[in-house]
């Protein structure tokens, strides 16, 4: 099925840059196509659906299910602006020694109940001592201190939600979550809630009891971090697991051995607060672009609530192109200025050649 935006768009009515109605609207399948590729592009990384169940072929009856799918998803996002969840990868124990460290770490020394992946619980330093036998024996040897050229033999993954979420639901979609994505592995988990943000530390042994090994890539996180906005919602919790790029956000946080070393005062380089190069660029502008299309597509719709959305998206886009044209200005180097003895011909052939950049307004004459 064609899923192009373009020959279906007439003058809008009103005076608004989002049209109320459209002359010729799209028809619905040609909606559901347009929101669905676009809509794939924003939420699901290199066009890849989270394989939970399988997917409908578009212009089947699950199209539109998939659409509207799209459609929640977009809501939460310009819309109710729903609790997006944090799943990273800290860091990860090359030794035994580094293992038992972090072990302590998570559990407080032995303070907090840590439970294992058959859903055993052990307290105390007694308890620390036995898991730490039970890794250092059940599978691959690891060995007791780190040595060249050794590749992580446990991963250490952080589970949050913000301020607010009840942090049983939390540990209980963690645990979820690990049952799903950690499977075949030996791991613990202990929830914090003693902190603004209840979160859930898990640290998981690399090798599977099948010989597998872990290797988290950017894709594998997305993932996760779907799985895990998916079990909360399970407990009626609101999450969703949109990225940054699509939410206009582009804020890197520290590593959480960095936040040690600044709370302990041994940090000696702050890390550069720029973070914009060409590739953010340019996927900045890929998500503008399919924000501009979607909300297009909508805005044409016959289906008023579809129209309403088209709005807050229009909306949303003005806040983005308004902030990235204010970070642009921020991170632009100043030019330096030009000798008057000895002018570049070069310059204002330059200038002549710059375009100026195209409009995003959500607008049927577009």
């Amino acid at each position: 099925m064609k899923t192009s935006t373009g020959g279906r768009r007439a003058a809008s009515s009103g005076t608004s840059s989002v049209p109320s109605t459209l002359t010729s609207a799209p028809h619905a399948p040609d909606l559901d196509g347009i929101l669905i590729t676009w809509g794939d592009r924003l939420f699901y990384p290199g066009n890849r659906m989270v394989q939970i169940r399988p997917q409908p072929k578009l212009g089947s009856s699950g199209a539109h299910q998939r659409a509207n799918a799209i459609r929640q998803r977009i809501e939460a996002t310009v819309v109710r602006r729903a609790p997006q969840v944090m799943v990273k990868v800290t860091g990860g124990g090359r030794s035994m020694a580094a293992i038992t460290a972090h072990f302590r770490y998570i559990s407080k020394n032995g303070r907090l109940e840590v439970e294992d992946q058959r859903g055993e619980t052990m307290q105390g330093k007694d308890g620390l001592h036995h898991l730490a036998e039970e890794w250092r024996m059940g599978g691959a040897r690891i060995p007791e201190d780190v040595v060249p050229g050794q590749r992580r033999e446990a991963f250490n993954i952080m589970l949050s939600m913000p301020r607010g979420t009840d942090p049983l639901i939390v540990q209980r979609a963690a645990r979820e979550f690990a049952q799903a994505e950690l499977a075949d592995h030996k791991y613990v988990m202990v929830l914090h809630d003693h902190q603004a943000n209840p979160h859930v530390h898990i640290s998981v042994r690399a090798v599977s009891r099948l010989g597998k090994r872990l290797n988290p890539r950017k894709n594998d996180l997305h993932r996760w971090r779907e799985t895990f906005a998916e079990k909360l919602r399970g407990y009626g919790v609101e999450a969703e697991a949109t990225r940054q790029v699509t939410r206009a956000k582009f804020h890197q946080p520290d590593q959480l051995w960095r936040l040690k070393a600044q709370d302990d005062g041994r940090l000696r380089k702050v890390r550069s607060s720029q973070t914009e190069g060409p590739k953010l660029r340019a996927s900045r502008a890929a998500a503008v672009d399919a924000w501009v299309q979607i909300g297009l597509a909508l805005a044409g719709s016959d289906q008023a609530t579809d129209r309403q959305l088209a709005k807050h998206i229009a909306s949303f886009v003005r806040g983005v192109t308004d902030s990235n044209k204010a970070a642009d200005a921020q991170t632009k180097p100043e030019r330096p200025q030009e000798s008057r003895q000895h002018p570049t011909p070069q310059t204002e052939q330059q200038q002549t050649r710059q375009q100026p950049t195209p409009s995003t307004d959500i607008h049927p004459t577009r």
